[in-house]
């Protein structure tokens, strides 16, 4: 199927209109497999619309050492590796430079193969028609590889799918696939990237969540509160979404410098994560739609953190599931300074304080030197700057506190893994500090520990 002006909203979007392609091959014994991490909300859509079970065939890209966006060939589970011998050549590429590669590409994938699958064998494809599908076709090495790996697993014809490609893919692999379908092939080709308007890293967590739900499972922890709602605060109704999992532990308030925090899709992520660790979370809109676009606002430390204050005390009388929680705050970017700068406020009434890729120097000597809940400033490894401003910040802090640099990671932490990371750390440190104060809340409370 060629078609010409291919453009998808995001990989949602190019699932559905790929699934409209595939109707013939809606049977028994279809079985769909997707290439991590992109190509699993693509399939997912596929599977749904031909009632076919949906799993995963973990390949990692090798890319060129000196440019890792350039694949000079792909491994993949069961032992398999393509090289585009092309590419190696014409890049200079040494076999002690392959070796290194490679090396590091197969620590992953045996480290996303052990994620996504955890104790579950893969699927058994013998005899079955199995449609690999992906995102799109760059050089073609990830998708030739997958399709030798479910050929080796028995599948009787191989269909290789997907949304977009470069117009002479099928030449390029017309030898490992019996059927080869696409919704367009445009030309000029570039990159995948350019042919939707949301190409963002897919996560982790998003992967496990649509294999789940194909396996019919629940991924999110039951709630016994989730809802809209509008906070009053300084004389100014914010939105917000509450959500308290059953038995939750405590409550994170989220903070967010431009504003929105409710829409950020990185708190929503981290959120999210928190809840399924029995976290209940308070996300809202620091600023109103009338204030967010006045970038003065955004650095108004006193502002957001009086906000944050007065939303953070009146947290109890929000829901009756959320009364008698202890409470954490998590702030980004400049709402870091005004989590800092509420912490310092209430006092023990803030349990444990967490900044991702934020500005907590903003909040100032005076506040910092005031905070005494224990305080986890997250950084990525290649925000340098951001991470000298929270050094300076965290020794002007006498509380317990910890810098956690993500390695590779940049500010928006959008790199493959890091927001994982970013919502481990949160998810750790939250639970150390906050059930603890849960116990205590009948006694009184108390000070938390500072070193």
């Amino acid at each position: 199927m060629h078609v010409t002006g291919t453009h998808f909203t995001d990989r949602t979007d190019a699932g559905r209109r790929l699934a409209a392609h595939l109707g013939h091959l809606r049977a028994p014994g279809t079985v769909v497999v997707a290439l991590p991490r992109g190509g699993v909300p693509v399939a997912a859509e596929v599977a749904d619309a031909l009632g076919a079970p949906l799993d995963i065939c973990v390949i990692r890209k090798l890319g060129v050492p000196y440019q890792p966006e350039l694949g000079m060939g792909a491994i993949g589970e069961d032992g398999i590796r393509v090289l585009n011998d092309q590419v190696m050549r014409v890049a200079g590429v040494t076999d002690e430079q392959l070796t290194r590669v490679e090396r590091r590409e197969r620590t992953e994938l045996e480290r996303r193969a052990r994620r996504y699958r955890g104790d579950r064998a893969p699927a058994d494809l013998r005899g079955s028609t199995v449609v690999v599908v992906d995102d799109g076709i760059a050089t073609g090495s990830t998708a030739r590889a997958a399709c030798r790996i479910v050929r080796a697993r028995g599948a009787a014809r191989v269909v290789l799918a997907v949304p977009v490609a470069p117009r002479d893919w099928v030449d390029r692999l017309a030898d490992v696939a019996d059927e080869l379908i696409c919704v367009g092939t445009p030309s000029p080709f570039f990159a995948i990237g350019e042919f939707y308007g949301d190409f963002s890293q897919t996560t982790d967590e998003e992967v496990l969540r649509l294999l789940a739900e194909a396996r019919g499972e629940r991924t999110r922890a039951p709630a016994a509160v989730d809802h809209e709602l509008t906070v009053p605060a300084a004389g100014v109704g914010l939105a917000g979404r509450l959500t308290v999992p059953v038995h939750a532990l405590g409550a994170v308030v989220f903070a967010h410098g431009s504003g929105s925090g409710r829409h950020s899709p990185r708190n929503r992520y981290v959120a999210a994560y928190l809840n399924r660790a029995g976290l209940a979370t308070l996300l809202f809109d620091l600023l109103t739609e009338d204030e967010e676009p006045d970038r003065r606002n955004v650095f108004d430390v006193e502002l957001l953190g009086t906000r944050l204050t007065e939303v953070s005390r009146r947290l109890p009388d929000l829901d009756d599931a959320a009364r008698g929680l202890p409470i954490g705050l998590f702030g980004a970017s400049t709402g870091a300074a005004a989590a800092l700068w509420t912490a310092a406020r209430l006092g023990d009434g803030v349990r444990a304080v967490v900044s991702r890729g934020g500005r907590p120097d903003l909040a100032g000597a005076p506040r910092l030197a005031a905070v005494a809940a224990p305080t986890l400033l997250i950084v990525g490894g290649r925000d340098s700057t951001v991470i000298d401003l929270n050094r300076q910040a965290r020794a002007r802090l006498h509380c317990e506190s910890e810098l956690a640099v993500v390695p590779r990671a940049g500010h928006l932490f959008e790199e493959p893994g890091a927001l994982d990371q970013v919502a481990e750390l949160a998810r750790d440190w939250f639970l150390r500090h906050l059930p603890e104060g849960h116990r205590d809340r009948g006694s009184g409370g108390g000070q938390p520990s500072g070193s």
